[in-house]
């Protein structure tokens, strides 16, 4: 099994693998900006590629404890506006994913975070400038989180950027991001089955037995969220955002 091949301490591997599955938990409730830390962990116990298969059914599995609990919270008006260029950005992540290399993806789009980590920044420094409207900055974050989702797992940048600058409050945030990715990762599976075939029997098993640890993390992390008042909740996800960025430029 891959569980048992990818290090030679299962128990270490294993330990690993649920803290990534208790961090993504925390992070479908809400807390954003850990994607980073989770698609390495993983990568680092089972490989880059195989690593994607196994975090599918994890992230659909916090796609529906969020799309079930922040139901009451989604603005369908921005989801239809970022869901279509997503998909395109799939598509192309499917045609060009393989061969791309790693190291150029990672810099460039490390690069591509904290430019908009830094303008975000300034948005809420400055109340009174206006946020980007145009179509082409829905059009622009849409494409970058559909592809870097499909070849990484880690499109939650863009759509952080996204909504914080058109200035969703925490459970709208959180509720429309719930059902964005809910509907882009179901249709991401066909394509780690057929296409890279990095989700089968063998990933499926792996994925279910870290299962309860996004159960766990997701009722941590709504307590969590219930803590933090709106403001706080916007300066902490343009933190951790930052942070990723970081950490995808220098990892």
């Amino acid at each position: 099994m891959l569980l048992q091949t990818a290090f030679p301490y299962w128990s270490i591997t294993f330990s690993i693998a649920l803290g990534c599955a208790l961090l993504l938990g925390i992070g479908k409730s809400g807390i954003k900006g850990l994607a980073v830390i989770i698609v390495t962990g993983l990568a680092l116990v089972y490989g880059a590629r195989e690593s994607t298969g196994i975090l599918m059914p994890l992230l659909i599995c916090g796609d529906i404890l969020a799309v079930i609990y922040y139901k009451r919270h989604v603005k369908w008006i921005y989801l239809q506006k970022l869901l279509p260029w997503m998909v395109v950005g799939v598509l192309v992540g499917v045609v060009i994913g393989k061969d791309l290399p790693e190291d150029l993806f990672k810099s460039g789009m490390a690069v591509i975070i904290l430019i908009s980590v830094i303008m975000m920044y300034y948005w809420e420094r400055n109340k009174e400038r206006k946020v980007p409207t145009h179509w082409s900055f829905a059009t622009l974050m849409g494409m970058m989180a559909g592809f870097t989702t499909m070849v990484g797992n880690l499109a939650g940048a863009f759509s952080n950027i996204y909504f914080l600058a058109i200035k969703l409050p925490k459970n709208e945030f959180i509720g429309t991001a719930a059902w964005l990715f809910f509907i882009i990762n179901l249709f991401k599976v066909p394509f780690h089955i057929w296409s890279w075939g990095t989700i089968n029997w063998e990933s499926f098993q792996i994925s279910l037995s870290l299962i309860p640890a996004v159960l766990i993390g997701f009722g941590f992390g709504v307590f969590l969220v219930k803590k933090i008042n709106n403001d706080k909740y916007r300066q902490l996800i343009l933190f951790l955002t930052g942070l990723g960025g970081l950490a995808i430029l220098f990892q």
